[in-house]
This record gives C-alpha cells, sequence and structure tokens, in this order.
C-alpha cells in the first residue's frame, strides 16, 4: 500500500504512489519555464550568445539546440530523454519547447515527468544588418572606372557578377557616372571583388588605405582601404587604331582594327584580311590605343553591291583567321546622300550576312578628322573610306518580340537618362547576335510576352527557348520547409 494514500501499488523503492510521489518532489524545479531568443528580421537569422548568429528554419533541428543550449545548465542535474517542438502561429513570436526529464528521486526511484518551456522571439539587428542599414561605416570600397561613353562592358560585368554571385557580400553598390563602387565590410571581400574582376576584362588595379584610428595599448590599427580597377578604354564595336610595333607583334595585322567583343581579352579583327587577335591587359597598357570613334557617330549606310572574296593570300608572318566571318568586297552609300551618286568602296569582315539592299551602320573615315596619333602617321592609302561594324535591324521590332530578359544589381543610381536606356538595348541586342558572351550570362525567360510567328521574321538574330532559364519564384510557408518534417 501507498504510505501516504494506501492505495495498492507494484512495490517501488519509495513506497509511494506516482501522484504522491509528484506532489512530494518536483524534477523539473530549477528548470527555467520561459526564455527569450534573439531574431534579426532583415537576415532571418537567431542569436547563438555571445555573438555568432546562424540561419534556422522553424522547427528544425538547429533551432532546437539553440534554445536547449538556453537552459543546458539547469539540465544537468536531470536526464533528458525527449525535445520537441509544440506547433506554435508562425508570426506569434513564440517559440514553445516540450521536454521529457528523468531523475533519481527518494530511494533510488526514477522519476519521468514532462513540461513546456516557452520562448519569446525578440527583434534584435545584427551587426552586419546594422552595418548596411548604415551605409556609411564600410572598411573597403573597390571603385570600377571605365572612361568611355558606352557603358557596354559594365552591363557585361553586372551579369557576370550576378551568375558567380560576386555581389553577396557587398554593403551598398552606387553608380556613377563612369563607373560603379562597390562598399564592403571587410578587405578580403573587397581583394576578392579586384581578383575577380582582373580575371574577367581587361583591367589594372590600385589600392591605397587610410588610418581611421589607432589603440596604442593593444596596437590595433583601424584602415578604410581602397581599391582602384581600371578597364581598358574599349568596348564592343570601337574602330581602334594600333601601334605599328603591337599590329607587327600581332602577325603584322592591319592598323585599322575593329573590337568585335571584349571578355578576358580585347578580341580584334582585321576587316580587310579577317585576321583576328586577343590583347589582354597587361600588353594594352604596355602599347595603350584609343577609340577612333564613339557609338554615336555610326552611320547608316545601304549595301548597293557585294562581291564574297574566298581566295584571299595570306601576307607573310600573318596570324590566324575568323572561321566565324567571311570577307568580302562591298560598294556602299549613305542613306543620307541617296539623291546623290555618291558610293564607297570597302572591304568587311560581316560578308556572311550582308546582300544588296541591306541596311548597315559603319564609320566614315574618308570624311572625318582622326584626331589619333597613330592614324595621324599612317600611309592614306592604307587608311580605309568606311568601316562597316554591324548589321541594322528594326529595333522597335526586335524588342515587340523579346522573349526574355536579364536581372540588374540594386544599386544607388545618380539619375538615368534615355541615352542609358538606349546603350542597354544595344547591350540587349550584341547578346542576341554574339553566342560566345551569351554563354556567360544567365537569360531568363519572360512569359509576359508571347512567342510570335517567324512569317515576319526579317532575319534578326534570336535565343532559343533552350538558352533560356525559367526564373524560379520559391515561395514557402514560413515554418520553413527545411526542418518541418524532421520533428513531431
Amino acid at each position: 500500500l501507498c504510505c501516504q494514500c494506501g492505495v495498492p501499488i507494484p512495490p517501488n523503492p519509495a513506497n509511494m504512489c506516482v501522484g504522491c510521489l509528484r506532489a512530494q518532489v518536483d524534477i523539473t524545479e530549477g528548470i527555467p519555464k520561459q526564455g527569450t531568443v534573439h531574431f534579426c528580421k532583415q537576415c532571418e537569422r537567431y542569436l547563438q550568445p555571445p555573438g555568432t548568429w546562424i540561419q534556422c528554419a522553424l522547427e528544425s533541428r538547429e533551432l532546437l539546440a539553440l534554445c536547449l543550449k538556453k537552459i543546458k545548465a539547469s539540465l544537468s542535474k536531470v536526464r533528458l530523454i525527449d525535445a520537441g517542438f509544440i506547433w506554435t502561429e508562425p508570426h506569434s513570436k513564440r517559440l514553445k519547447l516540450k521536454l521529457t526529464v528523468q531523475k533519481e528521486v527518494i530511494n533510488g526511484a526514477v522519476l519521468q515527468q514532462v513540461f513546456v518551456v516557452e520562448y519569446v522571439v525578440q527583434s534584435q539587428m545584427c551587426e552586419d544588418c546594422h552595418r548596411i542599414e548604415a551605409k556609411d561605416f564600410w572598411k573597403a570600397v573597390v571603385q570600377v572606372r571605365q572612361k568611355t561613353v558606352h557603358k557596354k562592358t559594365f552591363y557585361y560585368l553586372e551579369q557576370l557578377i550576378l551568375k558567380h554571385r560576386l555581389h553577396q557580400n557587398t554593403l551598398r553598390i552606387k553608380e556613377i557616372h563612369d563607373g560603379l563602387d562597390f562598399y564592403y565590410s571587410s578587405k578580403q571581400h573587397a581583394q576578392k571583388m579586384v581578383d575577380f574582376l582582373q580575371c574577367t576584362v581587361p583591367s589594372r588595379s590600385k589600392s591605397s588605405q587610410r588610418l581611421i584610428s589607432h589603440d596604442i595599448h593593444s596596437n590595433v590599427y583601424n584602415y578604410k582601404s581602397t581599391f582602384s580597377v581600371e578597364i581598358v578604354p574599349i568596348c564592343k564595336d570601337n574602330v581602334v587604331c594600333l601601334s605599328p610595333k603591337l599590329a607587327q607583334s600581332l602577325g603584322n595585322m592591319g592598323q585599322i582594327c575593329v573590337c568585335i567583343r571584349v571578355t578576358s581579352t580585347i578580341h580584334l579583327i582585321d576587316p580587310r584580311t579577317l585576321q583576328i587577335a586577343e590583347i589582354d591587359g597587361n600588353t594594352y597598357w604596355r602599347h595603350p590605343f584609343n577609340s577612333l570613334f564613339h557609338p554615336k557617330q555610326l552611320e547608316e549606310f545601304i549595301i548597293m553591291d557585294i562581291n564574297r572574296v574566298h581566295d584571299k593570300k595570306k601576307g607573310a608572318g600573318a596570324g590566324a583567321r575568323s572561321n566565324k566571318h567571311t570577307l568580302a568586297e562591298a560598294w556602299v552609300r549613305k542613306t543620307s546622300e541617296l539623291d546623290t551618286d555618291h558610293q564607297y568602296f570597302c572591304c568587311t569582315h560581316l560578308g556572311h550576312i550582308l546582300n544588296p539592299g541591306d541596311l548597315v551602320l559603319g564609320f566614315d573615315l574618308a570624311n572625318c578628322n582622326l584626331n589619333d596619333e597613330f592614324a595621324n602617321k599612317m600611309n592614306p592609302q592604307h587608311i580605309p573610306d568606311v568601316v562597316l561594324i554591324k548589321k541594322s535591324y528594326d529595333r522597335c521590332r526586335r524588342q515587340r518580340r523579346r522573349n526574355w530578359k536579364l536581372k540588374e544589381l540594386e544599386r544607388d543610381r545618380e539619375g538615368t537618362d534615355t541615352d542609358d536606356e538606349r546603350q542597354y538595348q544595344d547591350f540587349l541586342e550584341d547578346l542576341e547576335e554574339d553566342e560566345t558572351i551569351r554563354k556567360n550570362v544567365n537569360i531568363y525567360r519572360n512569359a509576359d510576352i508571347p512567342v510570335e510567328s517567324d512569317t515576319d521574321d526579317d532575319g534578326a538574330p534570336r535565343i532559343s527557348l533552350a538558352e533560356m532559364l525559367e526564373d524560379l519564384h520559391i515561395s514557402e510557408d514560413a515554418t520553413g520547409g527545411e526542418g518541418a518534417e524532421m520533428l513531431t
């Protein structure tokens, strides 16, 4: 019989029933039934004392371990058998833990008890988010500059940064008239960005640091570092004039060349011989050259007659030729001079896409003043009258049927104008025309624009559906999909 209430029971060392034993002894005494956890709303992380912030989904193992650590000292006198979450409303700011503990009580009897610990979720901004919100607290800045009128290289660089997720550690991105500024909380993140830029675009960099504070007792210095990255001032579709020494070292190329793309190197082609060459950043800074024209100076020509050349002989010591282009001789006339009989003769590398009657954009070298040190010293007979750059298509029609889109970096802009929009459309057209650049860019399908039929196709290059990615929008329940099924 129980020594307290006289109820018949199986024998046990305490000679008490379970009810009387619980009334005499509380094994959960000293274990707190309430607590607090700190949560950052911006980055959705929980504070693990003393100063670590960790990412946890609701009802996950990580969050359970975080809550148990807060009462770890109190649980040292009992044996923890089981722990799990009791479901609470995700927006209630409450976490409830159901714990099962055992403890040896009077005369060696083991008592098991289940109880609930409730945690209140308090909002607290972590240090990283605090720095981002302050916008002025930065330890390092990367200043990327390119002294050109067109921003094609920056648009390409933006897509590379998005693809490789290099923007995740930035506190702030600021756009100014000739470049971008990337702000970082540590010098290591800034150095990683500089290394990435030097691998993806031809550039050179310089660094400096400024002393902010110095603790003479602990010998701790606080610096702000600045990295300056200068990208070569050459963009796609620029006409350049090489120095005689550089042209000779590239396999006796012609000095007047067209830049067909800028990746980690500058890709040049000689429109009269189809000879191609690649110039990296180091070679450019040893033998610098400039663009002869701005993109705004492009003029529209119409093809009067064109003759493809297949048996062009290589010169002595000539380098490699392009297999993607076709050499052709063309007679062209400016669309602004159609009422005259004035025609121009030129050699072009676009023979594979041009036909009589096509419109093409190019530069008029015969009626311009070239202010370039290398071009002024050239023999006038070696300077072509016209350099054709690219075929002209109906821009409005291309925009209407463009069923794809790109992502953009979130950045502070000084102000956009119509010229920036025109340059961005130029970059999108370059992606459609150049498969090599397209491989390095994530292109997403735009479901808002229907796919048009090919009956009104004017031959403009388009991006196939196979090259597009689906733009995923994953919306999970606030309870989280990671740890919801682990614990019951």
